[in-house]
């Protein structure tokens, strides 16, 4: 498949939303040292502490939990169900007697293995559906854009009842619901921004140098897509963990017996009049969860734009001062004889 192409002979516009700055080249967004900037740049604010500070707690917990909980998950007494929390049970226990405190810790590491695979498949399908949506085929394009058009609206709840049904409850129904229905929202809202890369004067250049569809779209589209491929995944990533809750609920999500908050809610909610404690501890870490990813996607759509953010723009232009030639900068192929021409 072949796409357009930005000039290796120019630089290549960067691009946060529908449009870049001039004059940055696709190298330049790869710089080193950018992530810090932009996570500096989101520290200094109060929203972007919270998020972080969430955010961290949550894969601090889950590293913990491979290797400690404060009790074993299959331990349960009979003689202390639904109790409240004490010193031996920090936030008290369930219907069985089990340790809440120990259900939550494990199931942080199911929910961040569930969040980071759904995000990997909807980058990887909706990356997909954006090559093929700003093909240089009319026909692929225009089909594309309708079958996008027309998949989108398939309710995630409806597909991930059809999976269900061959597959039972498992976190492989949630992964792929969810991450074809992001997939879906992710290609749709990156597509203007891929076309202002794909159709544009640089293109043109490259293609008569011969440069091919694939290392187009990895060299350049991509790197201009990033800032919103950034967030839209971040965002993506606080809608997968209701949807984990909401599946589990349904019974069509994490399997009984695997611990997550999904689990821990459903298990408990029918009894939210009796012991409300219960439903309150796993429902207030997923709020938690869920407005700290939705704010990291929020300022990551400040602080990853050059336009807005005054430090990042800076660093990027000592990057474009010290890097190399552009041509080997954006790795276009150059056209058979032109080197024998400038020798």
């Amino acid at each position: 498949m072949s796409v357009h192409e930005p000039s290796p002979s120019a630089s290549s516009p960067s691009s946060a939303g529908m449009a870049g700055v001039a004059g940055h080249r696709p190298g330049a967004s790869r710089a080193p040292g950018m992530v810090p900037i932009v996570l500096r740049s989101m520290w200094r604010r109060g929203e972007g502490k919270f998020a972080l500070t969430v955010l961290g707690l949550w894969l601090a917990v889950a590293a913990v939990s491979i290797v400690w909980v404060p009790r074993p998950l299959s331990e349960t007494d009979g003689y202390h169900v639904w109790a409240a929390p004490s010193a031996g049970h920090w936030l008290g226990t369930d219907g069985t007697g089990a340790d809440v405190f120990s259900w939550l810790m494990a199931g942080s590491r199911t929910n961040l293995l569930i969040v980071v695979l759904t995000v990997l498949f909807a980058a990887a399908f909706g990356m997909l559906l954006v090559a093929a949506m700003v093909a240089r085929s009319a026909a692929l394009a225009s089909t594309s854009v309708v079958v996008v058009d027309a998949l989108i609206s398939i309710p995630t709840v409806l597909l991930a009842l059809i999976l269900a049904v061959p597959l039972g409850a498992s976190i492989t129904v949630i992964v792929v619901a969810c991450g074809f229905g992001y997939g879906l929202n992710l290609a749709r809202v990156a597509r203007p921004t891929a076309l202002l890369a794909a159709r544009s004067s640089y293109a043109e250049s490259a293609l008569a140098n011969g440069a091919s569809g694939s290392r187009v779209f990895a060299a350049h589209i991509l790197p201009n897509i990033m800032p919103v491929l950034s967030v839209q995944l971040s965002l993506s990533a606080g809608t997968a963990v209701l949807a984990e809750s909401g599946l589990t609920y349904l019974g069509i999500g994490v399997p009984s017996g695997v611990p997550s908050w999904g689990h821990s809610l459903a298990t408990s909610v029918k009894f939210i009049n009796v012991y409300p404690l219960t439903v309150l501890w796993p429902g207030l870490i997923v709020t938690l969860v869920v407005v700290a990813l939705n704010v990291f996607g929020d300022l990551l759509r400040d602080a990853a734009d050059p336009l807005s953010n005054p430090a990042l723009r800076s660093a990027g232009a000592a990057g474009s001062a010290d890097a190399p030639d552009a041509a080997d900068a954006s790795g276009a192929e150059v056209a058979p004889g032109t080197a024998k021409e400038l020798s």
